[in-house]
């Protein structure tokens, strides 16, 4: 009779322990009313699902998409894990820039879209809130869209998995008239 063992660590394991370096990287397409395809790159953290940057193009290269994990991470700020499928524009070009950023490449399975399910989660709701419902023109008519939905999705969209909470909650302001509203609250409640 064979000891048992314990069981291997498992995906959701690796995710739990590794949540606050991971991001996820994944790409979708948007038509425009010239039958153009735009190709839309997000990069999206993990632990908070915040979005930490986002463009679109009509041609990805490796060199692009390089170029703009770059600016997503500058000062040396990349985490330990990047997440992606198995896609054609992550060339040599792309894995040596990921591999100069210190990150390690964790790769998909093909066709298994649930092993990225948080970004192609995102993805659903991007175009179920926000594309579903316009007519893109153009390319930067596109970036000034998703410039103001991803705003409000990182700091007003509340989360299930945050607690109903946004991914990075907008500092609230004191309204003006708040500091003039206070004395006659405190009569008020002295009145009581």
């Amino acid at each position: 009779m064979r000891p048992r063992r314990p069981p291997s660590p498992a995906w959701w394991t690796f995710l739990k322990t590794h949540v606050t370096e991971l991001v996820a990287l994944d790409f979708f397409t948007v038509p425009t009313i010239g039958f153009k395809v735009l190709f839309v790159l997000i990069v999206l953290a993990h632990n908070r699902r915040k979005v930490l940057h986002f463009n679109g193009t009509t041609h990805p290269t490796a060199q692009w998409t390089a170029q703009h994990l770059v600016e997503a991470f500058p000062w040396e700020t990349a985490p330990k894990y990047l997440l992606r499928d198995r896609g054609a524009v992550y060339g040599e070009g792309f894995q040596r820039r990921v591999a100069n950023l210190g990150m390690d490449q964790i790769l998909t399975a093909g066709r298994s879209p649930w092993q990225c399910a948080v970004a192609d989660r995102l993805i659903g709701s991007v175009r179920r809130e926000c594309l579903d419902h316009v007519i893109v023109f153009s390319e930067a008519r596109l970036r000034r869209l998703l410039a103001s939905y991803f705003h409000c999705y990182n700091t007003v969209r509340p989360h299930s998995a945050l607690g109903y909470r946004p991914p990075a909650p907008a500092a609230r302001a004191i309204p003006a008239l708040a500091p003039m509203l206070l004395p006659a609250l405190a009569l008020g409640a002295g009145l009581n």
